[in-house]
């Protein structure tokens, strides 16, 4: 079960969806054996590609162009790694040797466009957006990202023109509101920022909009304003560690800083705007080059790691994923945060002691930290560790004795430990609890009724939520299996093998499910076919016990009685 937190944080950073080391965008790993081919450079970059080794890749790509600099595909893949890489002073200079092939190359360009704000040459950054081709996406980028280059160059006008022209664009009206706020107080229009600000928060109450309308109250001596603004969201799921922090700055009476105190930052928002909105795992690719571009111009945007480390959750790179997390540093508002997903990326890498030991030293210093607690627990349970587990997911449930329809997991895992602890009675009522609060979530509805099931207890209440289920999720092979299996139960062979059957072409290759397949298959007769199929769950490496079970139905079939 992922953070909690993390997951709602990452949801509302910018309040929109749509469509390895680090400090200043540039990770400095140590550099992999080049060859001396340009075909074995190339092959080792495909291969470090394929694994999403974005440094190696750029590096092996890079050499490979080297020994052919005309090769127009090796120099867009140079490209793109490098940049994917956050290696951006090395891709800008590939893609000027782009843009002079092709001159209106929309990411060459924006590459462009990102060096020269870098180098505070909001003219060059124009231009070099000017000269891209325009498309769906690309027109949001280009808007947003010459709305803060026009900014820089003190031309108010245009850049609130660029914002408009995003009204225009499907979905893009979030994204106008948020930045015109960040534009008008940039420029000094506090009467139009404030306005925005709270049109904006109507809309979406995201991390961002609530820090940067909570620093424009506290900066104009509104402290107590900006305190109920903090006080109001202290609870939002994702919103708790920025309004804690804020509220410590303002008791401490520490000055705040404006969100965005230059043309850099508001076009490092933009980017990392438009990468948060990127959520599917086929994007990921795309948002982790825009992040990168983003922590360029902004290395300090701790969000913008927090979010550049979930994409390379995505990909299963948790070695990145932990580097780019220590990055942020103990003053932000989301180092908690970061340290509690590297621990968890520390046990999805197999670390799991050390995703302990940092995970029971931040409970230790914060005992109220709900989402450290479930983390360990989730930690503890991935081990087997049950009752450690089931004591840590105590703590937080303690800290959440309401419930709320986002703590349906903390339920869920609560009771799974204690299933795993043989304390069944006390797994159901956490189900039940948890069904309470999600009653259409297809993963309670199918573990519960598949238990029941598989316990020969409330066979029609458990078919009736497990066809509940499936109705939400046909396309889940592991629910289906548990469906079929319920009709199974409860004689119902016929209907049995025909969901069976559709279980394993959902899940082809789980032991279990060919199992069950084979059961139904028997008792309609067909003994042949239910016996290919018991061949095959013994193929796909069942438990021992169940290995037993399968090769005595091999040898003797079943009995009268279903099993």
């Amino acid at each position: 079960m992922r953070s909690i937190t993390r997951i709602v944080v990452l949801a509302l950073a910018l309040g929109l969806s749509a469509c390895a080391s680090f400090s200043t965008g540039k990770p400095a790993p140590a550099g992999p054996m080049v060859e001396d081919s340009e075909y074995g450079n190339y092959l080792a970059a495909r291969f470090a590609a394929s694994e999403y080794n974005l440094h190696d890749a750029a590096i092996y790509y890079r050499a490979a162009l080297k020994a052919d600099p005309d090769d127009e595909q090796l120099l867009a893949l140079a490209f793109f790694y490098s940049t994917s890489a956050g290696d951006i002073d090395d891709a800008a200079a590939l893609a000027q040797r782009i843009v002079a092939k092709s001159p209106d190359d929309r990411a060459a360009r924006l590459a462009l466009a990102v060096a020269a704000m870098k180098k505070h040459d909001y003219a060059g950054a124009r231009k070099q957006i000017a000269l891209s081709a325009r498309g769906p996406f690309a027109s949001l980028t280009i808007s947003l990202f010459d709305a803060w280059a026009a900014a820089g160059m003190g031309d108010k006008k245009a850049a609130i023109d660029d914002l408009g022209s995003l009204k225009t664009m499907g979905g893009a009206d979030a994204f106008a509101v948020f930045h015109l706020a960040l534009i008008a107080e940039f420029t000094g229009d506090d009467k139009l920022a404030e306005e925005t600000y709270q049109a904006y928060l109507k809309l979406s109450p995201s991390p961002r909009a609530l820090d940067a309308y909570g620093r424009f109250l506290e900066r104009a001596g509104r402290r107590d304003d900006a305190k109920a603004l903090y006080s109001l969201y202290a609870n939002e799921p994702g919103l708790k560690e920025l309004t804690r922090a804020s509220l410590a700055r303002i008791a401490t009476g520490r000055k705040s800083d404006a969100l965005v105190t230059s043309a850099e930052d508001g076009a490092a928002e933009a980017l990392f705007g438009i990468a948060a909105s990127l959520t599917d795992k086929a994007s990921a690719d795309v948002s982790i080059l825009y992040m990168r571009l983003a922590l360029y111009l902004r290395p300090t945007l701790d969000l913008g790691a927090v979010l550049l480390a979930d994409r390379f959750e995505s990909l299963k790179k948790y070695d990145d994923a932990i580097a780019v997390y220590g990055m942020v540093p103990k003053n932000s508002p989301y180092w908690r945060l970061a340290q509690v997903e590297a621990a968890l990326d520390e046990a999805r890498a197999d670390r799991a002691d050390d995703a302990i030991k940092t995970l029971t030293s931040l409970t230790a210093a914060q005992p109220d930290d709900a989402d450290a607690w479930i983390a360990l627990g989730d930690t503890y349970r991935s081990k087997e560790r049950f009752a450690e587990a089931a004591a840590a997911y105590d703590h937080a449930l303690a800290l959440r004795p309401h419930g709320s329809a986002a703590d349906w997991p903390l339920y869920f895992a609560h009771a799974v430990a204690e299933q795993g602890l043989n304390n069944w009675s006390a797994a159901e009522v956490d189900l039940k609890k948890a069904l309470a609060l999600a009653p259409n979530e297809p993963t309670l509805l199918n573990y519960l009724g598949y238990t029941w099931v598989d316990q020969n207890r409330n066979i029609p209440e458990a078919l009736a939520m497990l066809e509940k289920a499936h109705a939400l999720k046909p396309t889940d092979g592991y629910i289906a299996d548990s469906v079929g299996w319920a009709y199974y139960k409860l004689g119902r062979y016929e209907e049995a093998a025909r969901t069976l059957q559709l279980a394993v072409q959902l899940v082809p290759g789980d032991p279990t499910i060919n199992d069950h397949y084979g059961d139904a298959l028997w008792r309609i007769g067909r003994k042949t076919d239910a016996q290919f199929q018991w061949y095959h769950a013994l193929a796909f490496g069942p438990s021992d016990a169940d290995k037993a079970v399968i090769e005595k139905k091999l040898k003797d079939g079943l009995g009268d009685a279903a099993h």
